[in-house]
Parts: C-alpha cells; sequence; structure tokens
C-alpha cells in the first residue's frame, strides 16, 4: 500500500519543515509514502524551507508552489491532483497533531474496516482543547447528526484519511477551510461511514499562528452542512 501526505501551507516557516521531518520519521511496515506539500502562496520564510526539504529528500517530497494565497480547501484539492497513493491523508503544517499516530488512523483501513476515517480530538479525556474549539464541536455534532443522521464526535478535525478513489469520487468545490463540512457533508449524502479512532492534541493560540477563527470559519462550517444537505 501507498500511502499520500498531503500537507497545504500557509506562512509555517517555523513548522512547516519540523512536520515533513516528522512525517519522514514514521515507520509504517509495508507501506510507502508520499508527501505533497502545497504552499497556499505564503509570503514568510517558507518557501526557502519547503526548498530545502524538497532538495534533501526529493524522492518523497513534492511542492507545489501558488503565486496566490487562496485557502486550505483549494491548496488541498491542488495537492490531490499530484497524489499516486492508495491512501489520502491530511496533515496539517502546525504541529498541533502527532504524525507518530498514523498507524492508529490507518489500522481501520487496512483491516477492511473502513474507507474513511477521522482522528478524533474529543475521545481522549487528557487533550487540552480550547473553549472555543468545544463550543464549535457542541454546535457542529449535533447539527451533524441532525442532518446526516452521523453520529460524530470530532466533524472538524484536522486528521482525516481516505481511500484515495473515495475522495476523488467527492467532487469537492472548496477554497478555504470549509473543506471539513464539505468532505463530511458529501461523504456521508453519497452513504460512506466515517471511522473514528481518538488521537492527542496539541492546540496553538493567534499569538502562535492559528489561523481559524471561531466566528468567521464557524458560521461558514454551519452554512456548508446546511447547504449540501439540499444540494448536490
Amino acid at each position: 500500500m501507498k500511502l499520500s501526505i498531503v500537507i497545504p501551507v500557509y506562512n509555517e516557516e517555523s513548522t512547516v519543515g519540523e512536520v515533513i521531518e516528522q512525517v519522514l520519521a514514521v515507520e509504517l511496515p509495508g507501506i510507502e509514502k508520499e508527501i505533497i506539500v502545497i504552499d497556499d502562496g505564503s509570503t514568510d520564510g517558507t518557501p526557502e524551507v519547503l526548498k530545502k526539504e524538497q532538495s534533501q529528500n526529493a524522492d518523497v517530497v513534492t511542492v507545489y508552489s501558488s503565486k496566490q494565497n487562496f485557502g486550505k480547501g483549494m491548496a488541498i484539492r491542488i495537492g490531490l491532483k499530484y497524489v499516486t497513493g492508495d491512501v489520502v491523508l491530511i496533515q496539517d503544517a502546525d504541529l498541533e497533531l502527532d504524525p507518530k499516530e498514523y498507524g492508529l488512523l490507518l489500522a481501520p483501513i487496512l483491516s477492511g474496516r473502513a474507507q474513511v476515517v477521522y482522528g478524533s480530538r474529543f475521545l481522549v479525556g487528557t487533550n487540552r482543547i480550547p473553549w472555543k474549539s468545544r463550543l464549535a464541536q457542541r454546535i457542529l455534532t449535533p447539527l451533524t447528526r441532525l442532518l446526516y443522521g452521523a453520529r460524530l464526535t470530532d466533524e472538524a478535525t484536522a486528521y482525516k484519511l481516505f481511500k484515495t478513489e473515495v475522495l476523488r469520487d467527492l467532487d469537492l468545490h472548496c477554497i478555504g477551510f470549509e473543506f471539513c463540512p464539505e468532505v463530511t457533508a458529501k461523504l456521508l449524502k453519497r452513504g460512506y461511514p466515517i471511522t473514528e479512532v481518538p488521537i492527542t492534541y496539541r492546540p496553538r493560540t493567534e499569538v502562535e499562528g492559528k489561523k481559524l477563527r471561531f466566528v468567521r470559519d464557524g458560521l461558514t462550517a454551519v452554512l456548508t452542512l446546511l447547504k449540501y444537505r439540499f444540494c448536490d
């Protein structure tokens, strides 16, 4: 099996290099890895970090650089065009999640029990989850259940793992952070069950570079879930 790790990145010069090195260090016996990094128009030192990583690991690291910042959803859609693996995993470049847990995410797919796996931050009681994330979960989880009948605990998780053909079947249109609700809505509407596994989480603050905004992106998530429940 081949695992494609798609890393969308925007202005993460302080963390993206370490993320790539952590992904490279993950040992997955019998599984080949490819890393696809999409630089979404970074204006800091991110491009230089990526050039260094690609020169040192050209056999596994592919970098696409956009001249304009579009958003996470567009970056993932671009990255999907470069995927050659059987399974796709979305990896943020901010060190909030731990690549050492890839094995946990892959286990349901390797055993044939799942085609889609989400890593849930809310299935681990020791995670230090900010109140804004907890409030968003208390809104999005019941809404997802009401609209789609799915008992998810973490719709907005950054760790999402798919069989490649499943993700490509969804015909995504997302540009920004609406990637999460769009992909969730389309999976459930097409009848793909989502398996959740517990993951650890080390949140960072807006001062440290957190880009997700509670009101703006929370409202977008709600509207996206509603939109795709009643539209294709």
